[in-house]
């Protein structure tokens, strides 16, 4: 069963680059990622390796202007956890 959870906010650049500096801590620790997403803290077991995924899209229509998109996806399987 997959479970998600999702937050979508209006942020300054600057909240944004401390956001991704925590997210970027976090992915060096050895230990389990916690990833804040909204009100709630998730942890996540990623293995050595994660798979990186970067879209671009940029659309220019003359009734709405520029609008520009970044996606940024990461995946893995779960390493295991010791018991």
């Amino acid at each position: 069963m997959a479970q998600r959870t999702t937050a979508d906010e209006t942020v300054s650049r600057e909240e944004l680059a401390e956001y991704f500096q925590q997210l970027s801590d976090a992915f060096a620790d050895p230990d389990d990622v916690r990833v804040s997403v909204g009100n709630k803290t998730v942890g996540l077991n990623p293995p050595e390796n994660v798979d990186l995924s970067v879209d671009v899209i940029e659309r220019s229509t003359l009734l709405r202007g520029n609008r520009e998109e970044l996606e940024i996806e990461l995946s893995w399987k779960s390493k295991s956890k010791s018991t």
